[in-house]
């Protein structure tokens, strides 16, 4: 069920939204952020065993195809404001089906309607950002040699794509840029990029490594929110530990990068970030 204060969480598959909704719930268990656990959490049968495989120092199972469900963590933020959050622990396969069958399950089209915010995670080591439909001329396309391979809508402009089919079903057209459904983008295992990106703001990588879609946002939504995310800092495997991860625990790893480039602790924020205090009511739904 949503409402008016829900999120809507999109993430393809590899992403990390399971290691994050991992992560993101020791966080608020832990409780020193902005926001924290305020009473027992409800079905976390999706998330134990990625928490499990963590402690171990290894990375969790890819949650299969076909799963949807939702856990449900009861919060309160800094001001003592009390809220439900539901996150939901899905396969990310469902995200490139939208996009690639141009049709959105009823389920997800209540979701997609209901939240007034978004939260889309993109995983940049993972875009093709190679020459396609859009970028290269049509003369290229029908004079090149047969043996050529087919040219294909890249990664970017597929993300593209599925942005517009959800603002559609939404019903949110507009000539002016949206204030509706807020959106945040969070740039996922940003330790993968490597050292050249230190203290660079997310904003600037997201403009450089995917300018289409990046312009895309900047004329779509009034003011989107550009995050990068580490939720586990390093590299995990399922196959070898890592001693010092299992030893210190996975809730000591983790990093957000704010707009200006430091870098918080604080998982939450993302979240924090979309749901303004005032928001905080009854029940918010992730």
């Amino acid at each position: 069920m949503t409402n008016e204060n829900s999120i809507l969480l999109i993430g393809e598959s590899g992403v990390g939204k399971t290691h994050y909704g991992a992560q993101l719930l020791k966080r608020l268990m832990k409780g020193d952020g902005q926001l924290r656990m305020d009473g027992a959490a409800s079905n976390l049968e999706p998330f134990e065993g990625a928490m499990e495989k963590l402690n171990e120092g290894m990375s969790a199972d890819h949650t299969p195809t076909s799963l949807y469900i939702d856990s449900i963590w009861p919060i309160s933020d800094s001001y003592g404001t009390r809220a439900e959050l539901v996150w939901p622990d899905y396969g990310g396969e469902q995200i490139k089906d939208i996009s690639m069958t141009r049709r959105v399950p009823a389920n997800w089209g209540e979701r997609v309607i209901n939240s007034p915010a978004w939260l889309l995670l993109v995983r940049l080591q993972k875009m093709r950002t190679n020459d396609d439909i859009f970028s290269k001329p049509l003369n290229d396309i029908s004079t090149s040699d047969k043996e050529n391979h087919e040219i294909q809508i890249s990664d970017q402009a597929r993300l593209i794509e599925l942005l517009q089919v959800l603002l559609y079903v939404r019903g949110a057209i507009s000539t002016t840029q949206l204030e509706n459904p807020r959106i945040c983008v969070l740039l996922s295992c940003w330790d993968e990029l490597g050292t050249e990106v230190q203290d660079e703001q997310p904003t600037v990588i997201l403009q450089e490594r995917l300018p289409m879609f990046f312009n895309f946002l900047k004329s779509t939504w009034k003011e989107p929110l550009i995050l990068g995310l580490s939720a586990l800092e390093r590299s995990l495997t399922s196959a070898d530990r890592d001693m010092e991860y299992s030893i210190k625990g996975p809730e000591q790893f983790g990093y957000i990068i704010l707009p200006d480039g430091k870098k918080s602790n604080d998982l939450t924020l993302p979240i924090q970030q979309l749901l303004s205090p005032d928001s905080l009511e009854k029940q918010v739904v992730v």
